[in-house]
């Protein structure tokens, strides 16, 4: 696990560049840790930790003092970062924690915030994406590097980040809501890809490699959409561009623009929608898409972006 935990890491890093560690106290985390530390003197990176608090369970003051004891041990530098998550949150709750932990990374320091997130997370994500409609985009599930965030363990099983933790005598929390059905991801985990893996055993194995095509697919259709857009690769878009291409080609234009932008796209339907009101109104008319904190609108001929929150 050393070796490939190293090679993901050469492959996007170089010498004297700054690490952060996402730290939950977990297992995956915590071998992560293990590894980093393990890593730092040969790679010359510097590694430091960050661990959010989201205050939802009894236990997180103890998670907490067990990070923080862990990497005074090891010598790392420990940020805790307490959050307030949303516990009314239209989206739900997994949701909510989930904006609040990434919030707190994106004012963390250092060139990269390194994630545990492994194979078995990568399976779940896009089992989670898929019956949410999230498109071919979702269907990609979680990239190597995503900007800041490195997760050089995609390729390793939870079974194969356990055998390690126990060989190398490690210790971990445990998050009692990982076994709370009533959260998706939860259900997913437990209730379906558990028999899954019972019953195909290279499911797991084979789910993870499908996101690897599925990104393919995608960076496929990102190169057809700059042809396609030309030198307009911004809003405000002419409508006469998107109106010129197939429906399929200017929803793919239109989809890659809001993803430059980083508007996510609540589920494909929505765009179908939003392309169609877009395309169809007439001169007099304004339609008007909400996205997230953007609204998509048409006026005189062009379509443009508006915050409006």
């Amino acid at each position: 696990m050393l070796a490939t935990c190293a090679a993901a890491l050469a492959a996007q890093i170089a010498p004297g560049q700054h690490l952060t560690l996402a730290l939950s106290g977990g297992v995956d985390s915590v071998t992560l840790l293990h590894l980093l530390a393990s890593l730092a003197p040969m790679a010359q990176f510097e590694l430091a930790a960050i661990h959010v608090n989201h205050g939802l369970s009894e236990n997180a003051e103890q998670w907490a003092a067990f990070c923080a004891i862990l990497c005074q041990a090891k010598g790392i530098p420990l940020t805790i970062e307490r959050v307030v998550v949303d516990r009314e949150s239209p989206d739900g709750l997994e949701a909510a924690a989930r904006r609040a932990r990434h919030a707190a990374f994106a004012h963390a320091s250092g060139d990269f915030i390194v994630l545990g997130h492994h194979r078995g997370d990568q399976a779940e994500t896009l089992l989670f994406n898929l019956v949410r409609g999230t498109g071919l985009a979702g269907s990609a599930a979680m990239a190597p590097r995503q900007r800041r965030l490195l997760r050089p363990l995609l390729t390793v099983s939870r079974a194969e980040i356990e055998a390690y933790a126990r060989e190398q005598g490690l210790d971990w929390v445990d998050d009692e809501s990982n076994r709370d059905t009533g959260f998706s991801r939860n259900f997913l985990r437990h209730e379906i890809l558990e028999p899954l893996h019972r019953r195909f055993p290279a499911a797991e194995r084979n789910l993870a490699a499908a996101t690897g095509r599925f990104s393919e697919a995608v960076t496929l259709l990102d190169d057809l959409a700059r042809i396609d857009l030309a030198d307009q690769l911004d809003f405000p878009l002419a409508v006469a561009t998107l109106a010129s291409l197939s429906e399929p080609r200017a929803r793919n234009a239109l989809r890659y623009l809001l993803a430059r932008r980083g508007i996510g796209i609540p589920s494909e339907s929505r765009l179908v929608e939003a392309l169609r009101q877009l395309l169809a109104a007439g001169h007099d008319r304004h339609p008007r898409q909400h996205f997230g904190e953007w609204d998509i609108v048409r006026r005189r001929g062009k379509i443009d972006l508006e915050h409006v929150r």
